[in-house]
């Protein structure tokens, strides 16, 4: 009995309905145009930022479906420093850090060059540079060989495990490669956002790596969107949105998989979860904006080198939790006194102020 997709005689060619796609996809190009021409009328310094700002959480969201943190102060400086950004505060970044950032910026920004074995094996060893995942050896820059058993997508608990998905057979991983990077760099009958959808699909049903699978399929889908905009910089982030809607991505995934090779309900779940990430890029934009506008306010009034950074900490979205004198401590590497000084000092200037709930400790937010 064939269960899977890429058992159908006919794989991979995959069909859909055009009309059920066409208005949603117009919805789409639509909001890309207008998204690139509001990122491109901004000064260079605002774009720039703007960038760092969606690359940045591509990155971390995309780890974050695999289950992998990030350090998003490291992530921020790594790609500063690779796109030349001259901002103050830069911290070194772990070696995983740097390679997923190589990744993304070689896919992003070199977009219109051929996808190869050869590059896709490098952003492989980017990912994995110490040559493991977590505690685990994995076969870096190579196919999987399956010499511990047929590729499965399981949950569950030991001896009640579910298998959702069963990947090809080692053994077909060249040739089923072959035909999907022929495909992408040679095919060009069809829309470049519908084709990121299909090479998201198609990548991620061969899973031809022992890990990292997803988080490769999701930067070849933005090779693709790259080429739709036109542009190598990055304003809308579809690794977040994925993040969001985590539960039905699995579901949609592992139904298509499952089912024939009609895949219309796919591209119709991947457009609309673009259309989220392209309204929810307004979102980037208003934090980028208010952060230069914040600046433009308030530079004369703070020379003090740890309350630039905290400010920037919360002003980038990177600081969790509620703001106390002793995390602020903690952070600068200051003592608790100097802390409240430094913090007092932003209330007399007004900037900061107590948060009104209260509760065991003082804790403080920014004056909107």
């Amino acid at each position: 009995m064939k269960v899977y997709i890429y058992e159908n005689e006919f794989w991979p060619n995959f069909t859909w309905n055009d009309q059920e796609l066409i208005e949603l996809l117009g919805k789409v190009r639509n909001l890309q145009g207008r998204i690139v021409g509001k990122m491109e009328s901004l000064g260079f310094n605002l774009k720039q930022q703007a960038e760092l700002e969606t690359l940045k959480t591509e990155i971390l969201r995309s780890s974050e479906i695999e289950g992998e943190i990030l350090n998003p102060e490291q992530v921020r400086s790594s790609i500063a420093r690779k796109l030349g950004m001259d901002i103050s505060g830069l911290i070194p970044s772990d070696r995983n850090v740097e390679g997923i950032v190589d990744m993304m910026l070689d896919a992003t920004q070199n977009f219109s060059q051929p996808l190869t074995k050869e590059r896709v094996f490098d952003w492989h060893y980017a990912l994995f540079p110490t040559g493991r995942s977590g505690m685990y050896k994995v076969i870096v820059g190579n196919w999987r060989n399956d010499s511990t058993g047929p590729m499965q997508v399981i949950s569950g608990p030991m001896g009640k495990e579910k298998v959702h998905f069963q990947a090809p057979a080692a053994t077909l991983i060249d040739e089923e490669m072959n035909s999907f990077l022929d495909w992408f760099n040679n095919y060009e009958k069809i829309d470049l956002v519908l084709k990121a959808g299909i090479a998201h699909l198609w990548f991620v049903t061969i899973h031809p790596f022992e890990d990292g699978n997803g988080r490769i399929a999701r930067t070849i889908s933005d090779m693709l969107l790259a080429r739709a905009d036109g542009i190598s910089q990055r304003f809308y982030s579809m690794s977040a949105q994925i993040r969001q809607e985590r539960k039905e991505y699995y579901e949609i995934l592992e139904k298509t998989q499952k089912g024939d090779l009609n895949i219309t309900k796919w591209l119709t779940w991947f457009l609309n979860c673009l259309l989220n990430a392209l309204n929810e890029s307004n979102i980037i934009l208003e934090k980028v904006i208010n952060k230069h506008n914040f600046w433009i306010e308030n530079a004369l009034k703070i020379q003090n080198g740890r309350q630039k950074l905290m400010l920037n900490k919360i002003l980038d979205g990177d600081f969790f939790g509620k703001l106390t004198s002793s995390k602020w401590a903690k952070i600068t590497k200051c003592s608790p006194d100097t802390a409240l000084r430094d913090i007092q000092d932003l209330i007399d200037k007004g900037i900061l102020k107590k948060a009104e709930e209260g509760g065991r400790s003082t804790n403080y937010e920014l004056i909107e």
